[in-house]
């Protein structure tokens, strides 16, 4: 069939060329329309998260009163691998890691109706929240900074925002570094025991008061009229006009007139400044199909045009980078390579082969882009890894080919019609050509079988190897051989400096092949078993490399961050005052890092300082024994001096010195690691 396949191309140039522009237009259409463009692979999560708030409640109560009573209840459902569970001061938290092979949200249902159904629980417990856990995909940060209070920062934090989600393409926004607003009511116990009321009479009194209700409608001559009770409460005027006792003759207790309201913010302190200013903190995040490249694009360029009085805007952590980076990568190493393909061929080869066997690869790749979204994949960091590893062996199958039919065309006799003779080349050499690309394939296939929570990351590999081995192979078999069919070889016509310039080369190597090459090959063949056993010898000392440890082995190398990450966690139950000195003697070791590495112009290699107290990070807030700093260096392609983010995160920690109490400080400045490289676990019934 497939030596029908390839008589029928060659013979029929017009449908060659068709599948050569086909290729060509669905790759290009689906790399600039439905392809998408993130960081990292989209994964779905295997994990179900169980969250409960248990206020005024210490670790021990929370354990014995929710944690426990969670667990024996689903415990015994079907599916479950694993059940981690946190309890802390005032909250708990279980996660149920699910078997390979079950659906999440099907799981979550079941989890419900287990955790739903126990009436043993603590009156005081809120009702359960109940998720699958989501990765979210941030792109990119803005900072809107300045030296406004509290309110007017976030106000402008809102304002940008709202006009960020107004941009076509942008949807998702969380807004941190500051805190959310509350309305606290208080009330003495002297005051509710000289009115003769209660904290739950209070509490009734403003869920029956603070609604908006609907009350039907009336139809009249001019048409349907809608009716509608508005006294819904936002501020803290509408709660003060909240009615509580209401005698006979009509004069009411408000509770303005008995509670003290405050109209600000959550009660857990928190400071958040990007280089000494403080600072809301807006992430932007990729949804559904929506484009890194284009996201992070139109933040820039807002955040560039757009003015605020009284706050500066900046972006921050712009993650679109490593794809613009991968992707140039990709385009340069395809160039590279590509030019050494077509120079290596024209000086030992033909002109024509060169060319055609070079087209061949932004076909390959092209083809394999279109069939991506078919196959899921995205166009992220590991996909593109992916097409740089490929580019070495994409065209191997090609030069074989085109090599094979232009050395029968310089041998064919006269009247050999071409088409005989480039049917004849690539029929000779299809057999080993299909196996050398099989090969290479059934090496990447067992990626796909890949486990666990990385095995979804990693399956992006072989699923964009594999179709553009296929797609080379298709290109070699089915394409070139048409093209090559018109080359004209031999005529003295074509003589020209250019060719004679090539033989000088094309006979260079046949001398080497045929004084060095065929007498070693001849003697490798005489004495085949000391062949086997010089070679079985090497891989053996190969082996030992490894084996004895003077090869080391590293799943995942230590990549260099532009970011360092300084963590603080203090004991629950810390003060903020505490913490907050501990950040600003982190933040002042990393300010005197800012002035020590400044080049000759005085610009120094640490771009920006981001400060956390009292939470972790623009999604956390009110745990006031966390805190986080960031130190944003100047990128590599821009650094002016020789420094190493490794030394200089050592050099950080040197400078913090040490930290009195339980501090556990974490410094990371790499890229994929987010987790220790150790974790023990400690186990037992009490």
């Amino acid at each position: 069939m497939i030596d029908n396949l390839i008589k029928w191309f060659v013979k029929n140039s017009v449908a060659a060329n068709l599948l050569m522009v086909g290729l060509i237009i669905i790759g290009l259409n689906a790399m600039f329309g439905t392809l998408i463009y993130e960081v990292f692979p989209s994964t779905e999560s295997d994990v179900v998260r169980i969250s409960v708030s248990y206020r005024g409640a210490t670790p021990y109560e929370v354990e014995k009163g929710v944690v426990i009573r969670i667990e024996e209840a689903i415990q015994s459902l079907q599916g479950i691998k694993e059940i981690r569970s946190s309890a802390q001061e005032g909250a708990a938290s279980v996660s149920v890691e699910l078997e390979s092979g079950y659906e999440p949200r099907e799981l979550l249902d079941d989890i419900k109706n287990r955790v739903d159904s126990i009436n043993t629980f603590p009156q005081e417990i809120e009702r359960p929240t109940y998720k699958v856990a989501e990765r979210h995909h941030q792109v990119i940060s803005v900072l809107v900074s300045g030296d406004a209070g509290e309110k007017q920062l976030r106000q402008a934090a809102e304002k940008v925002r709202d006009d960020l989600l107004g941009i076509e393409g942008i949807t998702q926004i969380t807004l941190g570094g500051v805190r959310k607003y509350e309305i606290s009511i208080e009330i003495s116990e002297f005051v509710l025991q000289k009115y003769g009321l209660s904290i739950s009479e209070i509490s009734q009194a403003i869920r029956t008061s603070s609604l908006d209700i609907p009350a039907g409608s009336v139809k009249t001559a001019a048409g349907e009229i809608l009716l509608r009770t508005v006294n819904q409460a936002y501020t803290k005027e509408d709660f003060a006009k909240i009615p509580l006792i209401t005698n006979n003759n009509g004069v009411q207790l408000t509770l303005g007139e008995i509670a003290e309201i405050k109209d600000g913010f959550e009660e857990a302190p928190m400071i958040t400044r990007f280089n000494g200013v403080n600072t809301a903190v807006l992430d932007v995040y990729r949804v559904g199909s929506q484009n890194a490249i284009e996201i992070a694009e139109a933040v820039r360029h807002y955040t560039r045009d757009k003015t605020i009085q009284g706050v500066n805007l900046h972006f921050w952590r712009d993650r679109s980078r490593i794809i613009n980076n991968r992707l140039k990568t990709l385009m340069k190493s395809a160039i590279q390579g590509g030019i050494l393909v077509f120079i290596l061929l024209a000086l030992f080869l033909r002109f024509t082969v060169a060319v055609w066997v070079f087209i061949g690869i932004p076909i390959a790749l092209l083809g394999a882009l279109a069939c991506l979204p078919f196959l899921g994949v995205t166009i992220n960091v590991i996909s593109l890894f992916a097409f740089i590893l490929v580019l070495g062996i994409v065209v191997d199958d090609a030069i074989v080919t085109g090599e094979n039919i232009y050395t029968h065309m310089m041998r064919a006799e006269s009247g050999e019609s071409s088409e005989e003779v480039v049917i004849n080349a690539t029929l000779e050499v299809s057999t080993p050509v299909i196996f050398g690309v099989l090969t290479p394939i059934a090496a990447f296939v067992p990626i796909l079988l890949f486990e666990g929570r990385r095995g979804p990351i990693f399956v992006s590999i072989p699923l964009v190897v594999i179709p553009v081995l296929l797609f080379s192979l298709v290109e070699s078999k089915l394409i070139l051989p048409s093209h090559l069919k018109h080359m004209k070889v031999g005529s003295k016509r074509e003589e020209n400096f250019l060719q004679r310039f090539q033989m000088v080369f094309a006979k260079g190597l046949e001398r080497l092949i045929k004084t060095y090459y065929q007498p070693l090959l001849k003697k490798a063949l005489e004495w085949r078993y000391l062949t086997i056993a010089i070679f079985t010898g090497a891989t053996i000392l190969l082996l030992s490399l490894f084996i004895g440890g003077r090869v080391g082995f590293t799943p995942f190398p230590r990549v260099e961050h532009e970011v360092i990450n300084v963590s603080l966690e203090m004991p629950l139950g810390t003060d903020f005052k505490v913490t907050s000195s501990y950040v600003d003697k982190i933040h002042a070791a990393g300010e005197k890092i800012r002035s020590k590495y400044v080049d000759d112009n005085g610009i120094s290699m640490v771009r920006d300082i981001l400060v956390y107290s009292g939470s972790r990070g623009a999604t956390t807030s009110g745990q006031s024994h966390l805190g986080r700093v960031y130190m944003q260096m100047v990128s590599p392609e821009d650094r002016t001096m020789e420094i190493s983010i490794r030394a200089i995160t050592q050099e950080w920690r040197k400078l913090i010195g040490p930290l009195p109490g339980e501090a556990k400080l974490t410094l990371k400045a790499e890229i994929g690691h987010s987790s220790d490289p150790v974790n023990i676990r400690l186990a037992g019934n009490d």
